[in-house]
């Protein structure tokens, strides 16, 4: 699958954050996709002191959750490490490998940010918008906002807030582990991300389709004897 050019890539920081706040207004915060018959998840990693960037796509059916295809592409990284414009700094690679795909998904979740994001633009959703899809973040740490304590029960959750905005969801995933930060991407409503997220988890802290997406990028399977 390829996705149609959204801008260039060769930007300053200041660019890139100008660029953010323009296209921060054309994320869909409403539900518009198609029957799910494929989730990708999507995660990124790197290799080489940072120089390489490897890139992860992970397709599993719905509702079996089977992976049916996974894909790594690897390219020298574009951009140097600058908080809040890791999305200039891992979607170039993560094009490239939604370009190998043989099977079209209808969701997409995606290990990092959606408007969780001072800008309300992190990774999955620069990556919706490029991609065209419904898409998720589901990311492990928190990069802005604020919010209560997490109810201890699985599937419980607590609003995410920044100036004065939910901006996503913190969600626990697991029991006696910590929450995950879950954001709508694009094309998709907080409410919506959530239910998917809770239908995808299985014993483990990460839902299926970042959790195998996450063990791709970060190369733990090749490490296995």
């Amino acid at each position: 699958m390829t996705a149609a050019a959204l801008h260039d890539w060769n930007l300053t920081p200041d660019e890139a954050i100008a660029l953010q706040k323009r296209l921060a207004g054309r994320i869909e915060r409403e539900d518009r996709f198609d029957p799910v018959r494929h989730i990708a998840g999507v995660d990124i990693g790197f290799e080489q002191g940072g120089e390489i960037t490897r890139a992860a796509v992970v397709l599993l059916t719905w509702p079996g959750l089977t992976p049916v295809e996974q894909v790594v592409h690897r390219e020298p990284t574009r951009m140097p490490y600058v908080p809040g414009l890791l999305s200039f700094r891992e979607i170039p690679a993560a094009l490239a490998a939604f370009a190998l795909l043989t099977t079209r998904p209808e969701l997409v979740m995606v290990d990092g940010q959606g408007i969780a994001h001072p800008r309300r633009l992190g990774v999955a959703s620069h990556l919706g918008l490029w991609l065209d899809l419904p898409t998720i973040g589901v990311a492990k740490s928190r990069l802005c906002g604020s919010h209560d304590a997490v109810p201890e029960g699985r599937g419980e959750w607590t609003p995410l807030r920044h100036r004065g905005e939910i901006i996503g969801a913190v969600l626990r995933s697991r029991l006696a582990v910590k929450p995950l930060y879950v954001s709508l991407g694009h094309r998709i409503s907080l409410a919506t991300s959530l239910e998917w997220v809770v239908s995808c988890l299985g014993r483990t802290k990460l839902p299926e389709p970042t959790r195998l997406a996450d063990r791709l990028a970060s190369r733990r399977d090749e490490k296995r004897p």
